[in-house]
């Protein structure tokens, strides 16, 4: 039977399936016209900093050091810690992928909620500044640079800083209305980058290969970097379709009090 959004519920559905047409629509317009990836440049940025801060909030939680966090203006980022053991090596390297389809998850459920998009758009400026003062300057410095250059800590301190900023700045000035599609536009952002990002994980891993996180989890485990990135893509959609099902789903309602009806 063809099912019809809830009325009720077009709010949510109607901003979700905004965002992602403009995020789709900015992502396609970026291949053909260079220019235009200067508009996602800042939201590629912003997911390497979920990315990175995800394998952070990994190494501290399994009792680790983090020496530095890096983000290049090339949309890459590193983390180097210090850790001891195949299971933190696991919780370590999957956190990145796996962290920033969390993140985006979060974001759905928080926003279906009904909770403040001002205070998810603070929470996320924090996040971000945390990382960057925390872990891409102090650490450093206090590691006496060991594993990375001043120039690679002047950008990730200048971008860290410039997200804070703009993130706290829309949350504060921003109406309700924007400061929704802001927040969605963004948990849109996080689930495309975090899929874009596993596709070339894939590419790389099965041609030229090199430096990785599936290359970490094949030293430390000894099985093959493929089924890895497979496993984390696998875990990836998973997470997504959960996170659209509860997006869905009225918090403490029935199975057919959703988005959708007959």
């Amino acid at each position: 039977m063809p099912y019809r959004v809830n009325k009720k519920f077009e709010p949510q559905f109607n901003l979700l399936l905004i965002a992602t047409a403009v995020s789709v629509l900015i992502w396609v317009v970026s291949w053909y016209l260079p220019l235009a990836a200067f508009i996602v440049y800042p939201l590629q940025l912003f997911a390497t900093f979920i990315h990175e801060g995800s394998h952070v909030l990994a190494t501290v939680l399994t009792g680790n050091t983090v020496q530095s966090l890096t983000v290049s203006s090339d949309g890459s980022g590193a983390v180097w810690s210090q850790s001891a053991g195949w299971l933190s090596q696991l919780l370590i390297s999957s956190a990145g992928y796996l962290g920033t389809t969390a993140f985006g998850t979060m974001l759905l459920a928080w926003i279906r909620a009904g909770w403040s998009s001002k205070a998810a758009l603070f929470a996320s400026a924090g996040f971000v500044g945390l990382m960057t003062l925390a872990f891409g300057l102090f650490a450093p410095v206090f590691n006496f640079f060991s594993n990375v250059t001043l120039g690679s800590v002047f950008f990730t301190v200048f971008s860290g800083a410039v997200l804070t900023g703009g993130l706290a700045l829309i949350g504060y000035f921003a109406n309700a209305k924007w400061a929704n599609f802001a927040l969605a536009f963004l948990a849109v952002q996080c689930l495309l980058n975090a899929i874009v990002s596993l596709t070339d994980q894939l590419l790389i891993t099965t041609t030229v290969g090199g430096h990785s996180d599936a290359v970490n989890m094949s030293a430390a485990t000894g099985i093959p970097s493929l089924v890895w990135v497979l496993i984390w893509f696998g875990i990836s959609i998973f997470m997504i379709s959960v996170g659209l099902r509860l997006y869905a789903m009225r918090k403490n309602a029935s199975p057919s009090d959703s988005v959708f009806e007959d």
